[in-house]
């Protein structure tokens, strides 16, 4: 009975233009042809900044990301802190660095899965922060990394 009332619910939302998973703030319509705000941390391998310009394995499957939504990446490099404060203030849509699935941000961000098989991660579960509530834009960001990081 619950299958039924949710294929119709899915139905009713469907029919009034509602798309789950959702951005309340619009967040992935916003980037796709558009600019991609991230913040980066410098973290061994996975991020390194040389002359301000983060580059690395994390900077790389960004990049990436960003190129399948035809969007402009807008770096900004900073420490974690600072880059979790400019996600909860919708100043950045995306933070990359070392952060793992243990991260203590997790009650001010949203984070993805793990990702042990990041290369520089050294087996570690690295996480990608978003701002809280961003479900499509996670979704997607999910979706790439899975398909990059089994190749």
């Amino acid at each position: 009975m619950a299958a039924v009332t949710m294929l119709i619910a899915a139905t009713v939302l469907s029919g009034c233009g509602i798309r789950i998973p959702a951005d309340p703030d619009g967040t992935l319509d916003r980037i796709t042809d558009g600019t991609l705000r991230v913040g980066a941390s410098p973290s061994g391998s996975l991020v390194v900044t040389t002359d301000g310009q983060p580059e690395g394995s994390l900077v790389d499957l960004v990049e990436g990301f960003a190129e399948e939504r035809d969007a402009r990446v807008e770096w900004t490099v900073d420490s974690e802190e600072d880059l979790v404060d400019g996600l909860a203030a919708g100043g950045l849509d995306l933070a990359i660095g070392g952060m793992t699935d243990n991260t203590p941000w997790a009650d001010r961000v949203s984070v993805t899965r793990g990702y042990p098989d990041v290369p520089g991660a050294g087996g570690a579960s690295v996480v990608i922060l978003l701002p809280m509530g961003e479900n499509a834009l996670q979704a997607a960001l999910e979706a790439y990394l899975d398909e990059e990081l089994s190749r």
